[in-house]
Parts: C-alpha cells; sequence; structure tokens
C-alpha cells in the first residue's frame, strides 16, 4: 500500500526518530485556541486562532511552551485558520500576511528551541527534542461557516480552485523551515487530491500529513469512504502520516483499526474532547459520551491498535497532554 523510495524515507527520518524516542509513540500538544482562550485572549473572529498572530502573539508562544511542559513531543503552528484571503479582508497587504504566516511558525521553533536548550540539560532528561508541524486549515476552515464538517463546498469549488486556493500559504509556510506540514480536518476526497497534486507540482521537501475529522466513525465527513481518500494519499511520496483530528474520541479506536488495514503510512490521531461544536450557535455542547471523559485509556488503546501520532485536538488542554504523555511514556 503506497510507494516508498530514497525520497520518501529521508522526508520521514526525523519523524520515526522521534517516534522511536518516545518509545513508540509520540505526542501531540493538544488545543491551541482552547488554551489562549484561558490565558484571555479573545478570539471569536473568523480568523479564530489566529487573530492572536496579529493582537497576542506572545500569547502562542506561552501556550507552546505551556505544551511542551506537558511533554509535547510536536507542536502544531497557530496557522489553522491563517489565510492570505483572511488576512487581507482585515486590511493587510500581501506582505504583512505572509510575514503572519511565517511568524506562526517562528513563534512554535522559537519556543522548542528556547525549552530545549534548558530542557536538554538536565542529567535525565523526560523530553524529547520537538518537531514543529505547521498547520495548514481545510478550505473549510477558511470560510468559518462549518464546511470543513460537511465537505460541502457547493458547485462551484473544483480541484484547480482548491490548489489555487492553498498554493501560496503552502509555499510560504514551507519556506518558513517546519519539520512537517499539518493539512487539518480535511473533510472530502476533492481536497485530498488537491493537496496530494499541490505537494508534488510544487516539491514541498517537508513531510506531510493528512487528517480528516468523521461524523460517524466510518467515513469523511462529505460521506466519502476512507479508502477513497486514503487510495491517493498511498500513492504519495510527500505524505507519510495519515489520520483523524478534531472527531469525538468514541470514534477513533475503530478509525485507527480501519486506516491500519487501508495504509502504510504513519497513523496520527488527535480528537477533540467529545463535546460538540455548534457551528451556527458558536458554543460548545456537552459530549453524549462518558466515556470520552478518560483519555487516557483510550489513548492506550489508541496505541495497541496501531496509531503512533497521539494527542488532542479542540477543548484539550495541557493537562490532557500531560496525562497523555505519562501515560503513553510510561515504562512497563
Amino acid at each position: 500500500m503506497g510507494i516508498k523510495n530514497d525520497a520518501a524515507a529521508t522526508a520521514s527520518t526525523s519523524l520515526d526518530e522521534l517516534i522511536k524516542k518516545a518509545g513508540g509513540c509520540a505526542v501531540v500538544d493538544g488545543g491551541l485556541a482552547t488554551q489562549l482562550e484561558a490565558q484571555g485572549a479573545s478570539i471569536n473572529d473568523p480568523l479564530w486562532s489566529a487573530l492572536c498572530l496579529i493582537n497576542d502573539p506572545h500569547l502562542i508562544k506561552k501556550v507552546h511552551m505551556e505544551y511542551l511542559e506537558a511533554g509535547a513531543d510536536i507542536l502544531v503552528t497557530s496557522s489553522y485558520q491563517a489565510t492570505l484571503p483572511g488576512f487581507l479582508s482585515r486590511g493587510l497587504s500581501t506582505e504583512e500576511a505572509e510575514t503572519l504566516l511565517s511568524k506562526s511558525v517562528s513563534l512554535a521553533t522559537e519556543a522548542r528551541n528556547e525549552f530545549w536548550d534548558v530542557i536538554s540539560k538536565a542529567p535525565e532528561g523526560e523530553y524529547n527534542r520537538a518537531l514543529v508541524a505547521a498547520s495548514i486549515g481545510s478550505y473549510g476552515a477558511y470560510l468559518a461557516d462549518g464546511s470543513e464538517y460537511s465537505g460541502n463546498y457547493g458547485p462551484n469549488i473544483s480541484l484547480e480552485k482548491l490548489k489555487d486556493f492553498h498554493r501560496r500559504r503552502l509555499q510560504v509556510l514551507a519556506q518558513a523551515g517546519p519539520d512537517l506540514l499539518a493539512f487539518e480536518t480535511i473533510p472530502n476526497k476533492l481536497e485530498t487530491q488537491a493537496i496530494a497534486e499541490l505537494l508534488e507540482e510544487e516539491s514541498i521537501s517537508v513531510p506531510s500529513w493528512i487528517c480528516y475529522s468523521s461524523l460517524d466513525g466510518d467515513s469523511t465527513p462529505s460521506g466519502e469512504s476512507f479508502e477513497e481518500c486514503l487510495s491517493i494519499i498511498n500513492e504519495s511520496n510527500r505524505v507519510v502520516a495519515a489520520g483523524i483530528n478534531c472527531a469525538p474520541p468514541r470514534f477513533i479506536n475503530r478509525l485507527v483499526q480501519k486506516f491500519k488495514q487501508l495504509t502504510d503510512k504513519i497513523i496520527v490521531v488527535y480528537p477533540n474532547s467529545g463535546e460538540r461544536w455548534d457551528a451556527r450557535a458558536k458554543k460548545w455542547l456537552p459530549s453524549e459520551c462518558s466515556e470520552e471523559n478518560d483519555l487516557v485509556v483510550l489513548a492506550r488503546r489508541w496505541r495497541e491498535s496501531g496509531a503512533k501520532l497521539i494527542g488532542g485536538c479542540c477543548r484539550t488542554t495541557p493537562l490532557t497532554i500531560q496525562a497523555i504523555s505519562k501515560a503513553l511514556k510510561a515504562k512497563p
């Protein structure tokens, strides 16, 4: 399942090494927007957490530090909803918008480097030198209308339009020096195809992962099968991992098992807390499943089923990641 050659092997070496150092399963950080709000940031805005790149960049770096202290092995940048059209609509110039995109990567790398400079001097370190994954949200995330959870982009969105939407942001983020590129909450096959073709067209050497949400635990938000989407990913040397983000925890184990059957790529999962986002009311609704309260138990189960990267998404916190990190890295 999938093409393997020297280029693909070279691209994923640092990620493979991190997973090995972490004991076979590395820890992704948790909810950025959740923690920014806890720090007092106001992000009720179409730019969401990316608004802090303009108003409160110091808070972004502080949150990155909190996740590193919690044991995260991978930091995901604050660029999920940071798009050139989004910034331009706020009156920023193209140059200013691109600078903010690059800043999302530099804030994470600075936090990683500063943390590592201190922690690596400790006699018995329990931390790994983290990797930085530049977040690239779906087209639906830019629309800020909840369509990343439906995949319904309308009849006028084509493969070429999606590639054009992602192209310059991808170029800027890749050039900013991240270790990974994280395409997040991709809802359909069309955007998967656009990403895979764009990575090839632009000769992107930074290894990528593509993650989906799921509303039913069986298929993508658009209703298309994961088999269709993963067949595209399996043909890409530039995508080294695939998985699920911002879906309810109760769906994750069977999705990991499904992905394990459909791909040889590294499997990454970072679900939300189990609470549900009401896109119309713009608020979180309580979880419908009490099992989701114990993400530590579930994280161990996901690792046993084959996940190699595990973390949290919306409504998870550094305390969540600390508990997951301790559980996954505990010595027998």
